[in-house]
């Protein structure tokens, strides 16, 4: 599937692309890796790297192809290929029993992952505001969101991209639109940094992929404790058709629900996460 090569933060995909990663922390201890959003990159994980690094833990996480400092790619921006990555960089740094844990998009690319490549080298996982089963409101998925609203993404993508990244995190993402909220721009400006690293066609691809892609047979084939973590105020990820639904899907699922927490709540309230998330990989 891959040649999972190596070199200065970098691994080399089956079809070339380079995959940039960070890896820290004791080559022995139990490995996190983390699976970042759309359209973010692994520096969206930076409170829980540290916070699993200074517990002991090995951290890895990745740039999805398109995203970040990994190759800007024209071609292969869906979920086969996304796992097929996510293998290369298991393979290439040789990891064993690793937790995994995706937030958005990055949860369904961990439940293509485990679908696709099995889950001898998984322990467990963990799935944040994930997208799963699928998005899209379709006849078998009479609950999702309209295709409309997906087009209405890629419009304003094309558009004007470095302003679709400011509203995003300005608005929905963070719960930021909401009365009361407690607003940073500090994250707010780190998002948009983020975003506007990656690819214009690799992030317009991208749509179709979190948004259309079925991981219906995916879940099913998840045979680790698998905790579904998910805000009922999640603005761009309902909860009702999606965490609700995995979490009965998956054969050793755990659904966890946070009151009036937003879709980027493993930022906004990182605390109460990652006490959540030690709590689970220590069980």
């Amino acid at each position: 599937m891959t040649n999972g090569k190596t070199e200065d933060g970098f691994v080399t995909a089956k079809d070339g692309a380079s995959i940039y990663y960070k890896d820290w922390g004791p080559r022995d201890a139990q490995t996190v890796m983390f699976h970042h959003g759309w359209p973010l990159s692994a520096d969206d994980w930076d409170a829980q790297m540290l916070f699993f690094l200074n517990h002991g833990y090995r951290v890895v996480a990745h740039d999805r192809r398109g995203h970040g400092r990994s190759t800007q790619t024209a071609t292969g921006n869906e979920m086969n290929t996304y796992a097929d990555d996510v293998l290369a960089v298991v393979a290439g740094l040789g990891l064993k029993t690793v937790f995994h844990v995706g937030h958005s998009t990055g949860g369904g690319e961990v439940a293509r992952y485990l679908g696709r490549h099995g889950t001898a080298r998984a322990g467990k996982a963990a799935l944040l505001g994930a997208v799963p089963p699928i998005m899209v409101k379709t006849e078998a998925n009479p609950g999702g969101l309209p295709l409309e609203v997906f087009d209405g993404f890629r419009t304003a993508l094309a558009a004007n991209r470095a302003q679709f990244f400011r509203d995003i995190p300005s608005g929905p993402f963070y719960g930021f639109n909401r009365d009361g909220a407690k607003v940073s721009q500090g994250v707010i400006d780190n998002w948009w940094r983020q975003g506007m690293m990656g690819g214009a066609k690799a992030h317009y691809d991208c749509i179709k992929a979190f948004s259309e892609t079925d991981f219906t047979e995916d879940l099913k084939k998840i045979d680790i404790p698998t905790l579904v973590m998910h805000g009922d105020d999640d603005q761009i990820v309902p909860i009702a058709d999606s965490a609700l639904l995995s979490s009965k899907l998956l054969p050793k699922g755990t659904l966890k629900v946070y009151k009036g927490f937003p879709h980027g709540m493993a930022t906004t309230h990182a605390e109460t996460i990652n006490a959540d998330l030690l709590a689970f990989f220590k069980a």
